[in-house]
């Protein structure tokens, strides 16, 4: 999908990379947090290369707090561009109610040319 967003006059297009839902929000901030957080808040994405579990892990906070990750059946596209030092731009875009925390906040990443 592209979005092409008029932000002050200056125009910048926005390219959708990926939908995903937050994968390990049980382990984080996201559970006590969740009444708090709202569709189209923006999240900050950070690599952890030295992260031993997985050498594509990239980080979701929100407001500074761990959320959890990009889910590593996806992160590797999101963590090369982020290597490159491409210009990318995460938002919440779905929160459910569900017993299972995959599907409780899903998110969308952004790269921006």
């Amino acid at each position: 999908g592209l979005l092409i967003a008029t932000q002050a006059g200056a125009e910048s297009i926005k390219i959708l990379v990926q939908s995903s839902p937050l994968a390990g929000s049980q382990y984080y901030a996201a559970t006590e947090l969740r009444d708090k957080i709202k569709p189209g808040d923006r999240l900050t994405l950070t690599r952890e290369p030295d992260n031993r579990h997985d050498r594509n892990a990239v980080r979701v906070d929100w407001t500074g707090h761990k959320l959890g990750y990009v889910p590593r059946a996806e992160n590797r596209a999101v963590a090369r561009a982020l290597d490159a030092g491409e210009k990318l731009e995460a938002r919440v875009s779905e929160l459910r109610e569900s017993p299972d925390p995959w599907k409780r906040v899903e998110f969308e990443v952004y790269l921006i040319l």
